[in-house]
């Protein structure tokens, strides 16, 4: 007999309480349960079951063999729903947050085009750059730049970005000297570690914060108005073509972005969706 069927067969008689009362749930017939019941034991050549006229009991390799049989059907149960889910169509309320940048540049042109043809789905965005609880504030999906020790989340490392050091291209400032243009979640002293393009030689250079803003298009606007030099993501850096990297043959370690969501088993459709759209969306605009 099928092995997946004689677990099966097994965990019923256990959960039933009585071979009678699995045979009735299964619609089989008593000794055909008692047959296959029998068959196991003899394969295993153990027994698993203490049976009484009255009750019936595991033994400790019955009580083994049971948890193995619990885990195998999760494992089926979840196969199913995962390719069941993939087979609806996105529909509800899907809540997604990210950092401002991600969000304005990433996030939104990404959903935009991936949930287009369904107009049951209702987005709920959440531009902050600061890190939300996502059962607390009820998010389906964070994208946030790396990863998280919230064991409680699963994670999924969708792309990469690098910061850039930009300064306006009319600047005669020094970047080793100018005023620094802060975000609101940079430290008041800030020190950048470069590296050659070639990853040879690492040159450390450190700023006082002079200016600080909230979001990274306000850093833009100052750094433009050559108020400065600031860090900006690079698949920002075609919407200002007056502004420029301070280095040209030295860069920024790159930054890995991750998508969470609170699901322990399979995520619903549009979670899977906005996912792969912002993966996509997030390695068609950057450098690598």
């Amino acid at each position: 007999m099928n092995k997946h069927k004689q677990m099966m067969i097994f965990k019923a008689i256990v959960e039933a309480g009585s071979i009678s009362k699995a045979a009735e749930r299964l619609e089989l017939s008593k000794s055909v349960l008692s047959t296959h019941l029998k068959q196991l034991e003899s394969e295993l050549a153990t027994d698993l079951l203490k049976r009484t006229t009255r009750k019936q009991s595991l033994t400790p390799a019955g009580e083994r063999f049971y948890q193995h049989c619990i885990t195998m059907n999760d494992v089926m149960s979840t196969a199913w729903d995962d390719i069941r889910q993939l087979q609806k169509e996105p529909s509800g309320k899907l809540s997604i947050t990210a950092p401002i940048a991600l969000m304005e540049s990433i996030v939104v042109p990404a959903l935009s085009d991936a949930f287009a043809p369904f107009p049951d789905v209702s987005l709920n965005l959440v531009a902050e750059d600061k890190q939300l609880d996502l059962m607390q504030h009820d998010i389906d999906l964070a994208i946030r730049v790396g990863e998280s020790p919230d064991s409680n989340v699963k994670q999924k490392r969708i792309g990469q970005f690098r910061d850039v050091l930009c300064q306006s291209v009319e600047s005669h400032q020094s970047p080793e000297t100018a005023k620094y243009i802060a975000n609101n979640w940079q430290p008041k002293t800030i020190t950048h570690l470069f590296r050659d393009i070639n990853g040879d030689n690492a040159t450390e250079l450190s700023y006082l914060t002079h200016h600080k803003v909230n979001t990274v298009s306000q850093v833009a606007s100052l750094i433009r108005q050559d108020m400065g030099i600031g860090l900006l993501p690079d698949f920002m850096l075609s919407q200002y073509p007056d502004l420029r990297p301070c280095f040209k043959q030295k860069q920024l370690m790159h930054n890995n972005v991750y998508a969470l969501h609170p699901y322990s088993k399979s995520p619903p459709t549009s979670v899977i969706r906005a996912i792969d759209a912002i993966e996509k969306r997030l390695k068609s605009v950057t450098e690598f």
